[in-house]
């Protein structure tokens, strides 16, 4: 029967049982370090993506407008026709 508050003197105790958590514990501990640091090398990784894919929407978006605005300018009147008949079709759909 085992009795709580009371020391086991049996092999558990001895040095060579006292060294079996501290090993688990530096396992433990060298594992979490290796996990931090692949974690930390794909948070980097996906971050420098993100920028390029981020500076890419912005150059396209800038493209676009530039784009738009030209065409504007080359047809204002086929500009000025879709835009009205654009809102007056989306005022039809928004009056229901």
């Amino acid at each position: 029967m085992i009795e709580y508050g009371k020391t086991d003197t049996g092999a558990a105790a001895s040095p060579a049982g006292q060294r079996e958590p501290q090993k688990i514990k530096t396992e433990v501990r060298e594992a979490g370090d290796d996990l931090a640091s692949s974690a930390k090398s794909v948070v980097e990784e996906y971050g420098e993506k993100a920028e390029q894919l981020w500076a890419d929407a912005r150059k396209r978006t800038r493209t676009l407008q530039e784009d738009g605005e030209q065409y504007v300018r080359e047809n204002p009147t086929k500009a000025i026709l879709t835009v009205f008949g654009l809102g007056l079709v989306l005022g039809m759909i928004y009056r229901r």
